[in-house]
Order: C-alpha cells, then structure tokens, then sequence
C-alpha cells in the first residue's frame, strides 16, 4: 500500500533534464516529499550528454553531444547550471545553408540567395503578424501552406524558412509541417524566440547565443547534490510497467535493475513520467485510459543518427565552409561592407566566417535536409584550443533524419576511418497535430490516478523547456518556486497554465492563505 504519512512518495521516472528539475524542485521540502528517480541509462542527462575525446588530437578530452547550447533566455538552464559552477559561454550564431551561389546564405555577410529574396523576407514579417492575430484560426495550419496561401516563392521556403526553423527546433525533415503558430512563437513570443525577425535578411547578423559547458560533469554534480538531499537516484534502473495506479491507492510499478537483471515490485504515492509520450504509453500499459492513449499517442516521434566525425573533405563538398567572393552578394550599405571585412579575416580566430550550424539539402525533395555543426567553432573548450594551436583535427557532427529516409542519406560518404562514433537518437516531430492534439491534452493528464507528466515533448524541443516542464510537474504536486528572475517567471506562469491549467498568481494567492 502507498503510505499514508504527510511526506509523500514521488517516483520521478526518468533522469534528463525534465526528471532532474522535478526532483531538485520537490527535493526544496524534505518534510513534504520523499523522492525516488529511476532512470534505465548508466548516467542522468537523458540527450543532454557528453563523449570522450581525443585531447592530443582534437584539442580537448570531451565534447557534447546531443545538447548543444541555445538562446540567452534559457534563464532556468542557466540558475541550474550556475549552481554547480558551469555557466554557459556566450558565442555568436553563425550559419551556412545550402550550397553553391544560388543555393547559400548566410547571417555572417550579404549573400546573393538573401538578396534574391529580400521582398519575400519583407512579406515574411507581414505573415507573422496575420498568423499571431488569426492565432487560434490560422495558428494550427502548417507554415507550407500558409507560405503557399501567401503566394511565398517555393525556393524561399525551401532555402531559407525550412532551414531556419529546422535549427530552430531540430524539427528536420518535418519542418513543412510544423504549425505556423509554432513560427510566429519562435519569431515574437519574448519567452520562446531564440533570435529577433531581421527584415532584410531574416535572421541577424551574428546573434548572441550560448554553448553549455561540460555536461557529463553538471548532471554528475547535480545527481550528487541530489543524494546529499537524500533523493535517491538510481541509475540503469528500468520501469517495466505499471502494475496499478489510482488518486487513493498510489502507483504500483514492476522495475527492473538492469546491471542485475533482478525484478521488483514498489510502491509509491505519485509519479511523475519525465519520459518521451511513447515510452509513456509503453510503461502505462494496460492501466493506460482512454484519454492518456488520445493525447499521448497524438505525439510523433522519428529515429535520427548522429555522426560525430572528423572527414574535412566531406564537410566541405557539402557545405560552404569558408568566405568566397561568389558567394558575397554587392554590399549595400556601410554595415554590409563591414561584414564582408569581418567575413574575410582569417588572421584572427574571433573574427571570420566560421559557420557552426550547417544545413545540406536534398536536390530530390528540397524540403529534406542534412544537418551538421562544426563543433570545433561551436563548443568553447575546442575553440580555446584551435585559437592556442591551430594544430588539432576539426571535430564534426552530421545528423541524419528519419532513417525511413536513410536512401536519401549521405552517411555513406564519410571516410569510416573518420568516425569518432555514432548515436541512435528518438526525436519529436513538431508536427500541426501535435498542437491539436498532444498540446492542449496535457492539462487534462496532470495529476489523474496519481500521475504527472514532464519533458520537453509537451511543447516544443528545447533543454530549457523540459526544466519548466519538470519545475512545474512538482509545483503541481505542492512544491514551492523558487522566484529568481522576472523573466523566467513569466515563462514559468505561461508553461504551468498551458500544461497544467494552473493559474499561477490565483494558485499563489490560495497558498498564501492557507500558510496564514
């Protein structure tokens, strides 16, 4: 039987960032809540992880993989991550999509593709703000057929706002599909846009971003600042299935260790599933309702390889990876030519056109990209290197999409002698149902038969994201938040809402009186 002491116990099944947030934030009230995660890999993180390296020849012992970095505004990321020492390195966003001089651009200087499609780019902001006014009409059509309707060039589409949004939200080869309210969010919405809308050329010239320090160490720390608070965490831990849940009995699972391979029956009073909505489903089994396998399973998700790599030949038959005059369109302006001086110089490794994000696309269906960064211009620690020697082998990671697609892929193409490894990743879809579905469903999940869900999936694909999700998974349960900044207040407020159908400043006011 669950127990019927005031302290409740919480199994947070799953160990990223959503379950890691969850448990830190009920981990606030030891007298409220007792907690468990379970996660089935030998490490927590979830994507966000790190891969050994070779320090002598790639100028550094590790790298991360799977999570990168994101915008300035992951204010949640940032005070978790701060907390254990690594704070995020500012960089500036530089990106080269496509190939050839009628196929390439560029924010780092004016490129002919850009200049081609000014008027489109013009429009583009009128779009965005028919979609925000018509928002609950026109929000949930897919932004290929509103760029249709809106009479955009095909070529626009397919070389400039599928690419964008792809290195928006690693939608990939579903990016036609996301819906246009996701769009007009990304580009407006203050708590979600990664960069501003530029009207001249889309995205702007060399944004701040930022990239994540050492991951394997942060979670390490985190998991181990979490055993201090005496949350158990248990790695390669597998939840097989659940037994019985109900609002009076608790949850009842089968778990599994995998290292002994022994099976377990426990007890607990909530669970929060900080899984992909798939592997929800599969855990919730035959105790999954009507409800749960309609708004779960609304959720698509598609199976993508990563290659971390080091075949420069390859990346550069693919990709623009330096400054050529041909690519450079006239420079109109002061500012213009300045970028091009800054695009050329070489001398200096903080200057220069040295793209991190890449996008390749397919001749046979344009809307289908290969995606790849240059992490030795991207991740801090081999950056610091390369600026020291200059002597080391670049380090690459391609992503290849929806291995239903693998025809398409030019995996085969890189020299194997060159792979430093490869990784098997479950990737959400964005797709139009998904806002239909899944989105609106989750304020209707939260909290039935002892059960809470959190992870990024629940709206779209950012680290920030699932540590909102996984914040106010345990608000809901009764645990505080911790206001540290306006900013992320706010977001939080929106997320809890959204998902949870919680009004945050109403919720706040009822617990305010309840502790007088």
């Amino acid at each position: 039987m669950a127990s019927h002491t005031s302290q409740r116990h919480v199994v947070v099944v799953g160990g990223g960032a959503a379950g890691m947030s969850c448990a830190a934030t009920l981990a606030n009230h030891p007298e409220k809540f007792k907690v468990t995660v379970l996660e089935r890999a030998d490490v927590v993180g979830g994507q966000a992880t790190s891969i050994p390296l070779d320090e002598d020849k790639y100028g550094a012992s590790w790298m991360n993989n799977g999570v990168q970095g994101g915008s300035k505004i992951f204010k949640h990321t940032f005070n978790f991550f701060e907390e254990y020492g690594h704070p995020p390195q500012e960089v500036s966003l530089q990106v080269s999509f496509g190939k050839g001089e009628q196929g390439f651009w560029t924010n780092v200087f004016p490129s002919k593709l850009v200049a081609n499609h000014s008027r489109d780019i013009k429009r583009f902001s009128f779009l965005l703000k028919v979609i925000k006014w018509t928002m609950p009409i026109l929000g949930l059509i897919p932004i290929s057929i509103m760029l249709r309707v809106f009479f955009f060039s095909k070529d626009f589409g397919d070389k400039m706002v599928y690419p964008l949004i792809a290195l928006f939200l690693g939608t990939g080869n579903q990016t036609a599909n996301v819906p246009s309210a996701i769009v007009e969010r990304l580009f407006d919405d203050p708590n979600m846009k990664l960069w501003d809308y530029d009207p001249d050329t889309l995205l702007p010239n060399l944004p701040a971003m930022v990239t994540f320090d050492h991951l394997h160490e942060i979670y390490r720390k985190w998991r181990e600042d979490l055993g201090s608070k005496a949350v158990s965490v248990r790695t390669m831990t597998e939840v097989q299935t659940v037994l019985s849940r109900s609002d009076q009995g608790g949850v009842r699972l089968r778990i599994r260790d995998n290292t002994t391979g022994e099976t377990t029956d426990e007890v607990f009073d909530d669970m929060v599933l900080c899984v992909l909505a798939d592997d929800a489903l599969r855990i919730l089994g035959k105790t999954a309702t009507w409800r749960e396998k309609f708004v779960l399973g609304g959720a698509a998700f598609y199976d993508d390889i990563t290659v971390t790599h080091s075949d420069k030949k390859y990346f550069e038959e693919h990709y623009e990876t330096h400054f050529k005059p041909d690519l450079c369109a006239e420079p109109q302006s002061e500012e213009q030519q300045k970028q091009v001086r800054f695009a050329r110089e070489q001398v200096d490794t903080s200057r220069g056109f040295r793209p991190m994000y890449y996008t390749y696309t397919y001749q046979s269906d344009p809307k289908m990209i290969e995606m790849s960064f240059n992490c030795s211009n991207y991740q801090h620690q081999l950056k610091a290197a390369n600026a020291a020697t200059g002597a080391h082998d670049p380090v690459y990671q391609t992503i290849f999409l929806d291995k239903r697609q693998r025809h398409l892929w030019t995996l085969d193409e890189i020299d194997a002698a060159k792979i430093i490894r490869r990784d098997w990743w479950h990737q959400l879809g964005h797709r139009w149902q998904h806002y239909l579905r899944v989105v609106p469903g989750m304020m209707f999940l939260q909290g039935r038969n002892s059960t809470f869900y959190a992870g990024s999936w629940t709206l779209v694909n950012m680290h920030e994201l699932a540590c909102v999700s996984g914040i106010s998974a345990a608000y809901h349960l009764g645990a505080e938040y911790v206001k540290f900044d306006d900013f992320a207040e706010d977001f939080f407020a929106k997320y809890l809402m959204l998902s949870h159908g919680i009004i945050y400043s109403s919720e706040e006011k009822r617990r305010r009186r309840s502790r007088e």
